[in-house]
Order: structure tokens, then C-alpha cells, then sequence
């Protein structure tokens, strides 16, 4: 019972840390651990190389990962491809089935942006189409939102479900594939579903996005830009659908499914694509590195301390006897992931903290149970979205951007961000039954 107590507090002193003392997070964890620790009975001498070894083993297998998905998603998006996809899909499926065109977008951009620039980059071409079509902005806004929400919770190369395969040691491609599975139903409902009821909510967008768009001729081609952006996915698919289909050829095809291998590949053919081959020099094509690492440094900090906060957990043994504990419950443990990551995004706010924070706490359960790892990674991914609300930066972005009252952000952003947290557990639970 006391090692319990001592991990709800460590989690508890963890949310007042961020939530109300506005510490940074990679202190934050680095405080919880250390107090973890002590009342767990760590001779104070081992706690340092505790902490270290924690933060040193969870980024050595993902800082690479990482930052290469944050270079190649900004040259996705500073090249013009991201746009180029989004006005291909609105302007082939028309105005009749804008809310698709907008979802699809939301979707196939979000794959490989992070999701504030995903957010940054769509918003203008939302209200763009907003003062073509004169359609409230919040309805059209919600698909395109839903569907990066979705990727970034439930989608590698994005931080949270890497940091998670790696924890809880599920298959990287399997997991994008269950991934893909659970989350084109996730969007409908959450997404162009949700929005038909979203139509008498009128913001105020504001002026600054009136301004003119990038000329199309200064765009990338239409199949450039769709193939570069979904190499990863391309890649990462179809090694492991051949790998299931030819168990023999897993061992050739072993370092081509290698996500580290697949996202340096992807990322040298998008220099070539997008950057070279345009007429680009490599000198304005590396420009955009030096800006996406600045924008990933917070998060790989994020994932550090939750490293060093999971390797008390355990190198105490608490971790089994959480695992144990939990396992016990009468509820699936696909459930119990999605709690845990629940109760966290309610408490800090940010969805990767969600994600990373749970990774340490629901890995024993999977050992314990034999619970499907790839289908834990998206159960959590889909608790790490739940509840967006007045301590989530995304909250206050779309609140400003849109120009909404509070009541109105509740109604629209964290009941849509809640729909996808809920939405994905079923459908998740589904594929388990399906699988299983």
C-alpha cells in the first residue's frame, strides 16, 4: 500500500508542478522521480544514475525518430506540399463535399506535421474558404482539426505514439496499420459528423487572415506532393503487410521496416522532391532543420522525464506491482490504459504528456496481462485526447483563433476532442475482439 501511496503522490506532486506552478515539464518529472524514489527507500547515492539511465534509455531509441519526422515535416510544409494536397482534395471532391475535402486534409496533412504547424498552416485556408463559401468557420474547422488531432495521438512518426511503442515494445509498423484501421471511422463521427451540429456557432476569425494566398504556380506538383508526404506511411505499411503475408522475407526487409531507416529515407527523398529538383540549393533547403529542432526541443524534454520517472518505477519493482494491481481490476486493460491516460490529459493539459506519462505506468500492465502492445498504444493514444480543456494550449488556440466564448469552445473543440478520445477506445476494443 505505501509503494502505491508513493506513486500517486509522485503523479500528484507532477500535476501541481505543471498544472499550477507552471514548472517546466522535464523538471517537473525530474522532481516526481527524485521524490518517487526517496519514498520508495532508493539510497539517495543511486538516485542520479537512476534518473540518467532513465533519460538516456527512452530517447536513445527515439531522439532520431523524432527529429527526423520534425525536419520532414517542415519541409513538407515550408516546400508548399501540405497546401498543394489540401486545394487538390477541395477542388476535386467540389463545394457540395467540402467538409470530406477538409477532412481528408485534416488527415493526410496530419500525418506527417506536428500539429501545431499543421494547426498554423491550415487555419488561413479554413477562413480562406469560409469567405468564399460564407459557411460558419467553426463547422469547417472541426473536420480539418478532428483528423490532425486523430494522427497526432494515434499515428507514428508523432512523438506520443513513438515514445509509447517503444515502451510497452510493440511493432511500429503493426501499430500504424491498427492505427489507420481505427481512425478513418474515428474521424467520420468525430469529424464531418459532428460538425452538421456545429452550424449555429459564429465566430469572429480574425482580419489578418484575409491576406493573399501563395501563387499555385510556386507550389509543388499534385503527385509529388502526395507521394513525399506519405512515403513514411507507404513504407512502413507495406513492409510489414509483407512481412505478415511472407514471414520468410522479414529478415531482408528487417532494416528497410526500420522506422529510423524509413524516416531518413523518406526525408532524402523529400530534400530531392520537393527541395532540389524545384530548383531549390541545399542551403535554403536546410534552413528549415535548424527551426523544426527548436520546436521539438520541448518535447523530446517531455519524453526525457518521463524516462527517468518510469526507470523508478521500475528499477523499484513498483511498475510490477502496479501492473499486477491493475491487472487484477475487473476492467479490460485496454480500458485501464485509456483511464490512466485520461485522468493525466485532464489533469496536465497536454496530450504528448498524456501519452508519455501513461507509457510508464500501463507498460507492467502489458507484460502482466499479454494485452496486444500495438492496441495499448492506440488505447492510450485515443485517453491522451480526451477533455481538452482550459489548461491545453490547442484549447486556446482554437478559442482565438476562431473568435469564440468559452461556452462555445466547450461545445465545439473539447466535445470533438473528447468524440475522438471516445470514439477511438471503441474502436480499438473493436479491433481487439476482431484480432483476438
Amino acid at each position: 500500500m505505501w509503494n502505491l501511496l508513493s506513486v500517486l503522490f509522485a503523479v500528484g506532486l507532477l500535476t501541481v508542478l505543471i498544472a499550477w506552478g507552471k514548472v517546466q515539464p522535464l523538471l517537473a518529472f525530474v522532481v516526481a522521480a527524485l521524490t518517487a524514489a526517496l519514498l520508495l527507500g532508493v539510497p539517495p547515492a543511486r538516485i542520479p544514475a537512476m534518473i540518467e539511465k532513465g533519460i538516456g534509455d527512452l530517447l536513445g531509441s527515439l531522439v532520431v525518430i523524432i527529429c527526423l519526422g520534425a525536419v520532414f515535416g517542415k519541409l513538407i510544409a515550408d516546400s508548399g506540399a501540405a497546401r498543394r494536397i489540401a486545394t487538390c482534395l477541395i477542388a476535386s471532391l467540389g463545394p457540395r463535399r467540402l467538409p470530406a475535402a477538409l477532412t481528408i486534409t485534416g488527415f493526410v496533412v496530419g500525418i506527417p506535421l506536428y500539429y501545431n504547424v499543421g494547426f498554423v498552416l491550415l487555419v488561413p485556408l479554413i477562413f480562406s474558404l469560409v469567405y468564399q463559401s460564407g459557411r460558419p468557420a467553426v463547422a469547417l474547422a472541426i473536420p480539418v482539426l478532428a483528423g490532425l488531432s486523430i494522427a497526432h495521438g494515434f499515428l507514428p512518426p508523432h512523438p506520443s505514439p513513438v515514445a509509447l511503442v517503444a515502451a510497452v515494445h510493440a511493432d511500429m509498423g503493426t501499430t500504424l496499420l491498427y492505427g489507420l484501421i481505427v481512425a478513418i471511422p474515428t474521424l467520420i463521427l468525430s469529424g464531418p459528423v459532428f460538425a452538421t451540429t456545429l452550424k449555429h456557432i459564429r465566430g469572429e476569425p480574425a482580419q489578418i487572415f484575409r491576406s493573399a494566398e501563395v501563387p499555385e504556380s510556386e507550389l509543388p506538383g499534385v503527385f509529388n506532393s502526395f507521394a513525399t508526404a506519405l512515403l513514411p506511411v507507404v513504407l512502413l505499411g507495406a513492409t510489414t503487410l509483407l512481412t505478415m503475408a511472407q514471414p520468410a522475407l522479414a529478415p531482408a526487409l528487417a532494416v528497410l521496416s526500420n522506422p529510423l531507416i524509413v524516416m531518413l529515407l523518406s526525408y532524402a527523398v523529400a530534400i530531392v522532391t520537393l527541395g532540389l529538383a524545384r530548383g531549390w540549393n541545399l542551403a535554403r533547403v536546410m534552413q528549415g532543420p535548424a527551426e523544426a529542432m527548436r520546436e521539438i526541443a520541448p518535447i523530446l524534454l517531455i519524453i526525457a522525464g518521463a524516462g527517468a520517472l518510469k526507470q523508478v518505477l521500475v528499477e523499484t519493482g513498483v511498475g510490477a506491482q502496479l501492473g499486477a494491481l491493475l491487472a487484477d481490476t475487473p476492467v479490460p486493460p485496454l480500458v485501464l490504459g485509456w483511464l490512466v491516460a485520461t485522468l493525466i490529459r485532464i489533469c496536465l493539459g497536454s496530450a504528448t504528456v498524456a501519452g508519455v506519462t501513461a507509457a510508464g505506468i500501463v507498460e507492467p500492465l502489458v507484460q502482466s496481462t499479454g494485452v496486444d502492445p500495438n492496441l495499448m498504444v492506440l488505447a492510450v493514444g485515443a485517453g491522451s485526447l480526451m477533455c481538452s480543456h482550459v489548461n491545453d494550449s490547442g484549447f486556446w488556440m482554437f478559442k482565438e483563433y476562431f473568435g469564440l466564448s468559452l461556452r462555445d469552445t466547450f461545445r465545439s473543440w473539447t466535445l470533438m476532442e473528447t468524440l475522438v478520445g471516445t470514439f477511438g477506445l471503441l474502436f480499438v476494443l473493436l479491433l481487439s475482439a476482431a484480432v483476438g
